[in-house]
C-alpha cells in the first residue's frame, strides 16, 4: 500500500513525516517525502478531485442520523470502491485529462474541471 500525503501545513510536521517514515518506508508521497508531489497541488490530487467526490455519493445518499451510522457508511463506502475495478481506472482518466490541461495552461492553475 502507499500512501498519498497532502503536504498541507499542519500534516507537514516532522513527528507526522517520521511516522509515515515508519509506517510507509519508501511508500509515501507527498513534500519532503520519498516521492516528491507538489505541495497542496490543485490539478493533481487525484483524490481531491475524483475519489472523495465519489465516496461522500455514497455516504451522504440519504441523511445521517449519528457518528454510529456515518462511521459504518464510510467503511462500506471504502469497501464498495475497493471492490469495484473501475474506480481507479476512473480515478486515472481523472488524473490524465487534468495532467493534459494543466500541459496546456504552460503548468499554471486552472478552473476546476466538470
Amino acid at each position: 500500500m502507499w500512501y498519498l500525503h497532502n503536504g498541507a501545513p499542519p500534516h507537514f510536521a516532522r513527528q507526522v513525516r517520521d511516522f509515515l517514515n515508519v509506517e510507509y518506508p519508501n511508500r509515501w508521497i507527498g513534500r519532503n517525502g520519498p516521492i516528491h508531489w507538489p505541495a497542496r497541488s490543485p490539478d493533481s490530487t487525484p483524490c481531491d478531485f475524483y475519489l472523495w467526490g465519489h465516496m461522500k455519493q455514497l455516504v451522504y445518499s440519504e441523511p445521517v442520523n449519528s457518528i454510529e451510522e456515518l462511521t459504518a457508511r464510510i467503511r462500506v463506502a471504502a469497501e464498495t470502491i475497493r471492490e469495484d475495478p473501475t474506480v481507479f481506472g476512473r480515478v486515472r482518466a481523472s488524473l490524465e485529462r487534468r495532467a493534459r490541461d494543466c500541459i496546456d495552461n504552460n503548468g499554471l492553475q486552472f478552473q476546476h474541471l466538470p
